[in-house]
């Protein structure tokens, strides 16, 4: 089993300690880039993969690195979404 898979699989046990890092890691597996949602999103940021029309919108997590529950939930509705996880 390769690295992303091992991420992917971590990911699905919705962990309490998966980080921010690791979620980019995870989408830019699938093609996702992080960009700023404009000057003023603070810490809003939307994943987009060129020619999709799904995205995912989120807030950094912050003081920490840590992704929080509902944002690990949101993730998920996401990877659904995309189809990488079969429901």
């Amino acid at each position: 089993m390769g690295s992303h898979e091992k991420l992917l699989e971590r990911f699905l046990r919705l962990p309490n300690d998966f980080t921010w890092d690791e979620l980019k890691r995870l989408l830019s597996k699938y093609g996702y880039k992080q960009y700023n949602k404009g000057k003023t999103s603070g810490s809003r940021v939307v994943f987009e993969k060129e020619g999709s029309k799904v995205s995912l919108d989120l807030h950094k997590p912050h003081p920490k690195n840590i992704l929080k529950p509902y944002q690990m939930r949101d993730v998920l509705d996401f990877l659904k979404r995309i189809e990488i996880i079969k429901e």
